[in-house]
């Protein structure tokens, strides 16, 4: 049951998601990578790929948000509030990247955000075994849209394909976690709908 002191404490988050520096706990995984050098074009290039990976983190931060204000079950609401901060940390390290680069984040990340929260409040209304089925699915398809960037990264930007590479392990991670809980296998046209989701944000983040 939704409570207004729940709805507060979530509408700051998402005021502080989209308007505040995002700080890392742990160590950033490209700390200890030395930068290469890499053409204006390689940049350019590095930058638009790792600005759609902060977007697709604010994405996150909003599903897990909606998903937590309206999950049943208390151990899934701590496991989505714990999987949301780590979320917050891949917002930090792709944020710092993409200035690294030279590029900007997208200026359509209150609209992503927006209806993220929305999508995410709506699948823990349906049940925590299709709320955490949906979170499932979203973090195998991010993580295949990683792996993706692994490969379209210049090969000597090793710093942005350290963070990438982590990212992954977390995202493969919090889907492993949401099966282990219970989650149902979403229906294949509402997976297929998210892919396409996915790919129209991800070619209008590229450009904006």
């Amino acid at each position: 049951m939704l409570n207004l002191d729940r709805f507060i404490v979530e509408f700051d988050k998402g005021l502080r998601t989209l308007f505040s520096q995002a700080h890392s706990v742990r160590a950033y995984p490209d700390a200890e990578v030395a930068e290469a050098l890499l053409s204006e074009a390689e940049k350019q290039h590095a930058a638009a790929l790792m600005r759609v990976n902060h977007s697709g983190e604010i994405c996150a931060q909003a599903l897990y948000q909606g998903q937590a204000l309206t999950a049943r079950d208390p151990l899934v609401q701590r496991q989505l509030h714990q999987a949301a901060q780590e979320e917050t940390e891949h917002l930090a390290w792709t944020a710092r990247r993409v200035h690294e680069l030279g590029g900007h984040l997208s200026v359509l990340n209150p609209l992503w955000y927006t209806g993220s929260l929305v999508l995410g409040a709506f699948a823990g209304m349906l049940g925590d075994k299709w709320n955490l089925g949906f979170l499932a699915e979203t973090e195998q398809q991010v993580g295949g849209h990683l792996q993706s960037h692994l490969e379209k990264l210049p090969p000597q930007d090793e710093k942005s394909r350290a963070i990438v590479a982590q990212m992954y392990t977390d995202e493969i991670g919090h889907a492993d976690m949401a099966t282990g809980l219970g989650g149902a296998e979403l229906p294949q046209i509402v997976q297929k709908a998210m892919k396409l989701n996915g790919k129209i944000m991800t070619t209008l983040v590229y450009r904006v």
